[in-house]
């Protein structure tokens, strides 16, 4: 677990980042949280992403697209809500979630940041 806590803390060296999990979208379930804020349970936020995730990938399917997710954008009001499903063949049926502020993250800066993140995980 010490490579994802590692990873989960890296993600939150993200600047304006608000939280981060590891999310089996599989299940729902959430294998690492990082972050948050009283107003928002992570957990939650990010166990309701899975759906978003199932939805593009039958999308992907039913289309026949030979193609893969590299990462999902959510824009709010305030926040940006990236999703990263892991391409490695060990982290298959994971994504990575990050929260970040609008106002203060550089939205390309943090998507490759966390693609850098993926990148390095070993589970």
């Amino acid at each position: 677990m010490g490579n994802l806590d590692v990873a989960l803390k890296s993600a939150m060296d993200i600047d304006g980042a608000i939280g981060a999990a590891l999310v089996d979208y599989t299940s729902g379930m959430t294998l690492g949280v990082a972050g948050g804020t009283g107003e928002i349970d992570l957990t939650v936020a990010a166990a309701g992403n899975t759906d978003v995730v199932r939805a593009k990938l039958r999308t992907i399917e039913m289309l026949k697209l030979d193609d893969e997710i590299e990462d999902i954008l959510i824009t709010l009001g305030s926040q940006y809500h990236l999703i990263r499903p892991l391409s490695n063949s060990t982290g298959k049926g994971l994504f990575l979630y990050l929260m970040v502020s609008k106002s203060r993250a550089n939205l390309a800066m943090a998507r490759h940041q966390l693609r850098a993140i993926e990148e390095s995980l070993e589970l």
